[in-house]
């Protein structure tokens, strides 16, 4: 029998990649953290590199996980893994991020909060890393699971202001998300002379010059298989398959010399990936295994050390232990691991080798699993609950409960972003023979799948034939269907066309009660004042609020009545729903609406913030930032250089002429009407109001008003302040009313409208718009002469919008001024001018007197990463200290 035994002594060929390393660690000693994913075949080095960066990071505390392919569906296995060894710095952060960590590693009951996880990691990498610098290594990364791939891709986007290193290696196929983002070395294969230096230094008998040039030939530049390949006793046959693949058969071979008893052993310990030794010895005890004799021998081929822990020689030596067993060896391995797991300490694990030991279906262990895709899901593991409930459905025995569980794995694997997967399983359900509600249920599934899917337009066409199956068998679910493939299509930006859809079929099956439906199809056919008490009502819902079941829906019917104290209401129960609820989806949809009602109260700080905890979101679970409010704040902020840009990407990957290209559209039209570019913004506005999208084209009648004022058309402002004014007179909102007053004004240049706005709009949040009455009105007083009268309004509209941040607005009263001969102080020349959006909040909270650590705590950074921009801003600011901001007025105080 052969030995493999793990090479020792320097890497050959590895010059480029052991100089990255080196940079990678060095650079973490003085501060200046970083990652790198090492990417290659299996066999190919990427173990032995990560064992030279532990050898060069000499004085750090190393931490070291690894992802295993029988792990891969259990949420934070390896996230556990890398922090277990810092969990003593756990009291040293701050109550939330100690007990989302505590959650997530099953210390404390409760569902964590997910999202904040990835900052709680970081944190306590960050204080580990106050004794000593860091380094986290983490192998066989393309087995991570997806709650500790989020976490880690997070927080290595985050370590360079923390002494803190982070090396991944990663073999195609990776599954791991958010590691493609991180920066990467392809590691290659060595070249001949280095392969043959390395069987050099490996072999103690000098080898035939022909069978060492064919074994270099035959490993083809990888390492492990150079080393593994057949020595000068034998040949392996020449073949195309992969060098890993021969490898993984050569280690095979070598299994087959092995006594029965230690194959026995060496099959336990593969398919026990937490390498936990006391389980083995109790699963061999169970087995009548020697452990002593059958222990030795496995040793002796060098594949397996056991020790504290379990550790086989490469990943290709346990798959091939595992693999190598027929398949009664693996079910009988899998049912004594479960019989040894403590299902009460961890009972998913037990249910996962049940399962594994099952051959034919058995309802108590689908019912078993079934239970911890609950727990799963209450831990924030939605893939692997996603896991659990695919093999509850493969194990169903009763076709009924195959279906209802194939569609729960559905629709869990579509929570957790895997759209196809979930696409996949509804093709299997037909030969299970579904019934009528089961088909509808599929149909809804297939149009939320087609909803999120770039470039698919069927969403609405199978959410229609949802609610068509439905009207049948549940007139009150039918409705439900219908509002979903509205709120569907509001949520994904792709709503215009899809409310004519929905209220043309909605027809068909009418409501015993006045619903939203009812309320859309007469704000469409009889206009606002007819169309708004009946969607008050629908808002209040009889059977409670709408925005309890359709939260997007509810806001944009608020927004569509300016109803700016419905809208706050809706946005705090959201913020404070998806807190406690730990649901990222409705957490980011509150925080994306409370950024844009403080972008449109004047108040950027807050937006600022907002953003800053719904991007952190985003970040934290896979998901793309969403950009409506961002649209919102880059429009009130009125920097074309930052706009641009947004405005570009949100349209590159928009689709077709939705909501969403909607909103870019009314952004483009407030930054140039701010910018006194009118006929850009009267193009902008145009394209804003074309489709008559439910709340957008309101917003966007006030920018087409005063832009086709300035150009002359006066024919096109009437015509929108004629619909402005049938939109907000029906609402009767301070806010609404005062609008169209000054729309009004401007189309009528009559003095009573400017001033009637201004007393509406002073009773509203809409400080903005506030502001710009004022403008308004004092450019209009300016234009007839009435110079000071015209000062006290453009004076009152420059403070309020420099205040606040509304810069290219704010330019044009200050020119105005100036043109009345009065003095006004240039902002470009002031500090803010002269920070980003992020530096400038940054700045006002120092002002303020917030430590590092509190304002971290705000934006979802790390309080090196705050102090970093610290030092930008005194660069940019020339000030040398915190106290010498307070002393900079015009940076103004953050609400």
């Amino acid at each position: 029998m052969r030995t493999l035994a793990p090479p020792r002594g320097p890497l050959f060929g590895r010059q480029h990649e052991e100089r990255r390393l080196d940079e990678l660690t060095g650079a973490a000693r003085t501060g200046r953290g970083g990652a790198l994913v090492l990417r290659g075949e299996a066999g190919i080095g990427k173990s032995a590199l990560l064992d030279h960066a532990e050898r060069a990071a000499s004085g750090f505390h190393v931490v070291r996980a690894s992802g295993s392919q029988l792990e891969a569906e259990l949420p934070f296995a390896v996230l556990h893994q890398l922090c277990h060894p810092v969990l003593g710095h756990l009291d040293e952060l701050p109550a939330q991020h100690r007990r989302a960590l505590q959650v997530a590693f099953g210390l404390a009951a409760g569902t964590p909060d997910v999202f904040r996880i990835g900052l709680a990691t970081l944190g306590l990498l960050a204080a580990a890393a106050q004794e000593r610098p860091v380094l986290c290594v983490v192998d066989d990364a393309q087995w991570l699971d997806a709650a500790s791939s989020g976490a880690l891709a997070f927080v290595a986007r985050r370590v360079p202001a923390e002494s803190v290193a982070m090396v991944f290696a990663v073999r195609p196929p990776c599954r791991a998300d958010g590691l493609d983002v991180l920066p990467s070395l392809v590691v290659d294969g060595i070249g001949d002379a280095d392969a043959r230096a390395l069987l050099a230094a490996q072999s103690h008998e000098a080898l035939d010059e022909r069978v060492r040039d064919r074994l270099v030939a035959e490993a083809r530049g990888n390492p492990l298989a150079l080393l593994a390949l057949p020595g000068a006793g034998g040949f392996a046959p020449t073949g195309t398959t992969s060098a890993p693949t021969r490898v993984e058969r050569e280690f095979r071979a070598t299994l087959a010399g092995l006594p029965a008893r230690a194959r026995l052993l060496l099959t336990v310990a593969a398919a026990d990936p937490t390498g936990d030794p006391g389980l083995l010895w109790s699963a061999a005890r169970e087995l009548d295994i020697d452990v002593p004799t059958a222990g030795a021998a496995a040793t002796a081929t060098g594949l397996v050390e056991f020790g504290t822990r379990v550790r086989f020689y490469h990943p290709l030596a346990r798959t091939a232990a595992y693999e190598a067993a027929g398949a009664d060896e693996r079910r009988l391995a899998h049912r004594v691991l479960a019989e040894v797991t403590d299902p009460v300490v961890d009972p998913d694990r037990c249910a996962w080798h049940r399962a594994q030991a099952t051959a034919v279906p058995d309802d108590d262990v689908a019912a078993e699993l079934e239970r911890s895709a609950s727990r799963a899901r209450a831990r924030g593991g939605v893939v692997a609950a996603a896991a659990f409930l695919e093999r509850a459905a493969e194990l169903s025995p009763d076709p009924v409960r195959r279906v209802e569980r194939t569609l729960a794995a559905a629709r869990v694997h579509l929570d957790a972003g895997a759209a196809d997967r979930a696409a996949e399983l509804l093709t299997t359900i037909e030969v299970s023979g579904p019934d009528e509600l089961q088909r509808a249920e599929a149909d809804l599934l297939r149009g939320r799948i087609a909803f999120v899917r770039v470039g698919d337009g069927d969403g609405p066409t199978f959410m229609l034939r949802a609610a068509r199956r439905f009207a049948a068998l549940d007139p009150d679910r039918s409705r439900e269907s219908y509002l979903e493939a509205l709120e569907m299509g509001l949520l994904v930006g792709r709503a215009t066309g899809v409310v004519e859809m929905v209220l043309a079929a909605a027809k068909s099956s009418p409501s015993h009660a006045p619903d939203v439906l009812d309320a859309l199809t007469a704000l469409e056919a009889e206009g606002h004042r007819v169309a708004v008490p009946l969607v008050r009502e629908a808002l209040d819902g009889a059977a409670g609020p709408l925005w309890t079941r359709h939260p997007a829906l509810a806001i944009v019917l608020a927004a569509e009545l300016w109803d700016l104290d419905t809208h706050m209401t809706i946005t705090e129960w959201l913020v404070r729903n998806g807190r406690e609820s730990g649901s990222p989806l409705v957490l980011r949809l509150g925080l994306a609406q409370a950024a844009s009602a403080a972008a449109l109260a004047g108040d950027l700080d807050e937006a600022m913030a907002a953003i800053a905890e719904e991007e952190a979101i985003a970040d934290a679970t896979g998901g793309p930032p969403t950009t409506y409010h961002r649209l919102q704040l880059a429009a009130m902020r009125g920097r074309r250089e930052e706009a641009y840009p947004l405005f570009e990407a949100v349209t590159a990957t928009a689709i077709g002429t939705g909501q969403l290209v909607a909103n870019v559209h009314w952004a483009s039209a407030v930054l140039h009407n701010g910018l006194a570019e009118y006929r850009e913004a009267l193009a902008a506005a145009r394209r804003a109001t074309a489709h008559g999208d439910l709340f957008i084209a309101g917003f966007s009648l006030p920018e087409l008003v005063e832009a086709a004022v300035r150009c002359g058309e006066h024919d096109a402002a009437a015509a929108a302040l004629a619909s402005l004014t049938e939109r907000t007179g029906a609402g009767g909102t301070p806010a609404g009313l005062g609008i169209a007053a000054c729309a009004r004004g401007l189309v009528t240049g009559a003095e009573d409208d400017y001033r009637e706005a201004i007393d509406h709009l002073t009773n509203s949040r809409l400080l903005p718009y506030l502001a710009r009455a004022h403008l308004l009105y004092g450019e209009w007083l300016r234009r007839r002469g009435r110079r000071q009268d015209c000062r006290p309004h453009l004076r009152t509209a420059h403070e309020l919008l420099s205040g606040a941040g509304i810069e290219a607005f704010a330019r044009r009263p200050a020119d105005e001024l100036r043109a009345t001969g009065e003095a006004v102080r240039n902002r470009s020349g002031h500090a803010r001018d002269q920070l980003t959006m992020q530096e400038l909040h940054i700045a006002r909270l120092v002002a303020t007197g917030a430590t590092s650590k509190e304002v971290a705590a705000r934006l979802f950074l790390s309080p090196r990463t705050v102090d970093a921009h610290l030092r930008n801003i005194f660069r940019k600011l020339g000030v040398v200290s915190r106290r010498q901001l307070k002393d900079l007025p015009d940076l103004g105080p953050p609400t």
